[in-house]
């Protein structure tokens, strides 16, 4: 795994080059600086395994639903072991988290009691139509 170019690391960790160019652009990733001379690697630059596991963190706190700022807050925080700031953020995310999944429930509910409005046969019109158009 060492060794790799941009294009091995996204694949590696499961994006584009474009993505992990853009996480180098937030401060997120290092970029390697490129080899000078005219030995082996003729200027490209070089990614190794801890870009890898930093790629995928940064992957997985995405998916936890953590903001970029956030994650390099968390990124920040693994250089410190401030483990109470990392607990903080985790514990603000499990709220933000419950607060989606509390309009998600609101909004499957509507949807449920629409869809049998609309299946009751009554006459006029659809009432999950004029739901979304009254909004």
């Amino acid at each position: 795994m060492a060794g790799m170019t941009i294009a091995g690391l996204a694949r590696e960790g499961g994006v584009g080059v474009e993505t992990v160019r853009y996480y180098q652009r937030r401060g997120l990733l290092d970029e390697p600086d490129r080899p000078s001379g005219s030995g082996t690697g003729g200027g490209i630059r070089r990614y190794g395994a801890d870009d890898v596991r930093r790629l995928r963190f940064i992957r997985s706190a995405q998916a936890a639903g953590f903001t970029l700022e956030q994650i390099g807050e968390l990124l920040a925080l693994d250089a410190t072991n401030d483990r109470a700031r990392a607990r903080q953020l985790a514990i603000d995310q499990v709220a933000a988290l419950d607060a989606k999944i509390d309009d998600l429930e609101r909004v499957r509910a509507s949807l449920h009691r629409l869809a049998a409005e609309c299946g009751s046969g009554s006459k006029g019109p659809c009432p999950i139509l004029t739901a979304f158009d009254n909004n």
